[in-house]
């Protein structure tokens, strides 16, 4: 007896588990990790639990700016990228999924804009130009969470790119303590600018060319008679 093939069942995800999987996400891409924290992350075992370990840093910096100490300059000025890198780092591994691991992401923005406003200010760095820095990651931050919010998430490259939190702050730190931190902020604004606002751009025209042109099909599709539909697919299948 021959029997029909039957297909294969394709199994249902676990809604739990998806749920869980792109609260993981989001909360990663919120992090804006970069390519250091990207190429620790399978070196660092479980790693720290993210929330304390960023809201220790937060204060940290805090710490700093209010008792003056980074007012010395020099070497010293390094010292809230030091603090902010040992206590963040370790939190990479982790899958952020704890009751309040969604406070990580802001907790760490306002550490790492504290810090450079911090340095900045410590490093006589323009305040216009602290501004504009601050400006340029927190739009590329808003960018992110609105995209991965409809379900558009950034490419990975873009996360490498923009240097990560922990690779902006490296390099703020050095410029100001090697004193070149005027020249190393308009660099490094410049860039992320650029960056972020034309990749921004692209991806919106190129989605909005997609939906309008998914639009434009639907609408013909709509608009076409049944008759018409029916002389189509007979013309198709003779030319067939």
């Amino acid at each position: 007896m021959i029997t029909q093939p039957q297909a294969m069942a394709t199994p249902t995800p676990d809604p739990d588990e998806e749920r869980r999987r792109i609260q993981t996400a989001r909360l990663l891409a919120y992090r804006d990790d970069g390519p250091l924290a990207h190429a620790l992350a399978g070196k660092l075992g479980k790693g720290l639990p993210p929330v304390p370990a960023t809201l220790v840093a937060l204060l940290a910096v805090v710490a700093f700016l209010v008792t003056g100490l980074l007012d010395q300059g020099g070497p010293i000025l390094l010292l809230p990228v030091a603090t902010t890198l040992l206590l963040v780092l370790p939190t990479t591994p982790r899958d952020h999924l704890g009751r309040f691991d969604w406070l990580t992401p802001p907790l760490l923005r306002g550490a790492e804009f504290l810090a450079m406003i911090a340095i900045g200010l410590a490093a006589d760095a323009p305040k216009w130009l602290l501004f504009v820095l601050v400006y340029v990651v927190g739009y590329h931050t808003y960018d992110t969470v609105y995209r991965t919010r409809q379900s558009i998430w950034p490419p990975a490259w873009v996360f490498h790119a923009g240097l990560g939190w922990e690779v902006r702050l490296l390099v703020i730190g050095l410029g100001a303590a090697l004193d070149i931190l005027t020249p190393v902020l308009a660099v490094l604004t410049a860039y992320l600018f650029v960056l972020f606002a034309v990749e921004s751009v692209t991806s919106w025209v190129r989605l909005d060319k997609a939906s309008a042109q998914a639009g434009a099909d639907a609408e013909q599709d709509l608009e076409a008679s049944p008759e018409d539909q029916l002389e189509q697919a007979t013309g198709e299948a003779d030319k067939g």
